[in-house]
């Protein structure tokens, strides 16, 4: 794994992310120390569903209308 210092990574972040969507390791340091990576961008293949964990539900009137958050905002008196 190469250790690219901040400077250079500043200098030349187009063609260190062009490697990074190729599939290169491209690790950004500080003084030969490895502080973080860049890596190829990878859209989620499935939707997540709505309240990921098991037994959390939202409940069908989620999107009324409520009229205490509508006179918190001003829409009614």
């Amino acid at each position: 794994m190469k250790v690219v210092n901040i400077q250079e990574a500043k200098t030349h972040l187009s063609r260190l992310v062009e490697q990074a969507h190729a599939g290169q390791e491209v690790c950004i340091g500080k003084h030969g120390k490895p502080m973080a990576c860049l890596v190829a961008y990878a859209p989620r293949q499935e939707p997540r569903p709505l309240g990921g964990l098991p037994g959390i539900r939202i409940r069908e009137d989620f999107d009324d209308e409520d009229a205490r958050i509508e006179a918190l905002f001003g829409g009614a008196e």
